[in-house]
């Protein structure tokens, strides 16, 4: 899987801190520092903004549900990722009703089509559930197809840079 990792900023541009978040990791920001991610492939990069309160955050999630999992690790699965990533972000002044969703990755990196969904698909589903029953609109996202990606959250725009090795770098 070949994934883009981020690229040095521009001279004209102000250097900002750099928070890396990890496979089953979250982080929230209220300055300017820019939240980055890696090796998504079926993983799903969940990034939340209060562009109001300044706040933003990002998830690494790599699998659906934490149901019937004892002692889970809460920022590995959708359900459990998002709403702790969400607590998290209100306690730092985000309110939820002004929380917008940026999502990506979501890759069928392994062909599993005869045991139904893969799990990107499902990872995806379970997203769109949660994000839903919370009240979270999906603004934008870039998920699917077969390649890997990287993402950089800017904390002081929303604004997030997936990259992948298919497409290129795009801003949504």
């Amino acid at each position: 899987m070949k994934v883009y990792d981020s690229e040095p900023g521009r001279q004209d541009e102000p250097e900002r801190e750099r928070v890396k978040v990890g496979i089953a990791e979250y982080e929230v920001t209220t300055a300017e520092a820019t939240l980055t991610t890696s090796g998504l492939g079926s993983c799903l990069g969940v990034a939340l903004y209060d562009e109001a309160a300044g706040v933003a955050g990002l998830v690494h999630v790599m699998l659906p549900s934490a149901e019937g999992v004892e002692n889970p690790t809460a920022a590995k699965y959708a359900d459990t990722g998002i709403e702790t990533l969400l607590v998290e972000m209100e306690r730092a002044g985000a309110a939820r009703d002004r929380v917008r969703a940026k999502v990506a990755g979501g890759s069928d990196m392994l062909d599993f089509s005869e045991n139904g969904s893969g799990i990107g698909v499902r990872n995806m589903e379970q997203v769109e559930a949660t994000l839903d029953a919370f009240g979270i609109p999906i603004v934008s996202e870039d998920v699917g197809g077969d390649h890997g990606r990287s993402l950089r959250l800017e904390g002081s725009s929303g604004d997030l840079l997936v990259k992948s090795a298919n497409k290129g770098s795009e801003t949504i």
